[in-house]
């Protein structure tokens, strides 16, 4: 799809979260939301269900989340009625914990690391779901690339990724979350990122 996205950005900054689902879900015929179920993530699954009650969920759960995330998500998925589509690594944990481990951000190792756990699941969910709209909750200020986009892009595949709350401030997801009564939870680890401000790879 051809759009002007400088355009649109000017125009949705000016709009509500649901209004921003509302006017992606009508550019494409197949939405998806992804989700890690991080802190906040409440909030991007909240939102994108009320406009879109069955949306299609995909999480790709690299298998190293803590017991409280774990906990977390059950809880979203039960209370907002999440059509989730789990996504795994082919190769379980525990195999990988002898052969290769949680190699650092700078072992040569780590680059597999994260494929393995992250990038090829992911793979695998968007070639099956084919998305030509995916939702998801970039904000500004969480990493230099983030920065560099806005509420819409386009990816080279033409996906367009919408994040209704890329201008929002934690402390105004905060009232949000406690507008709706949707839960958080901060006890989250990504192993593929480590540092909070490090980019994972999906994004950029």
């Amino acid at each position: 799809m051809e759009l002007d996205i400088q355009k649109i950005n000017k125009i949705l900054q000016e709009k509500t979260p649901e209004e921003i689902v509302s006017w992606a879900l009508q550019q494409g015929e197949k939405a998806v939301v992804t989700t890690n179920f991080r802190p906040y993530e409440g909030a991007i699954l909240h939102v994108c269900t009320q406009v879109k009650s069955n949306i299609d969920v995909i999480w790709c759960d690299t298998g190293y989340n803590t017991e409280n995330t774990y906990k977390h998500a059950e809880t979203l998925i039960q209370q907002l009625s999440l059509q989730v589509d789990l996504y795994v690594p082919k190769q379980t944990r525990a195999h990988r914990d002898i052969i290769l481990g949680v190699p650092g951000v700078n072992d040569e190792k780590h680059q597999l690391f994260t494929k393995q756990v992250k990038l090829e699941p992911f793979k695998r969910a968007m070639e099956f779901h084919k998305p030509t709209i995916w939702f998801t909750n970039l904000r500004k200020g969480q990493t230099a690339f983030r920065d560099s986009i806005d509420i819409v892009s386009q990816g080279q595949n033409g996906v367009l990724k919408v994040s209704p709350f890329y201008h929002w401030s934690d402390e105004a997801l905060d009232d949000y979350l406690e507008a709706h009564q949707i839960p958080n939870e901060f006890d989250y680890f990504d192993p593929t990122k480590v540092l909070e401000n490090r980019e994972c790879g999906l994004h950029s």
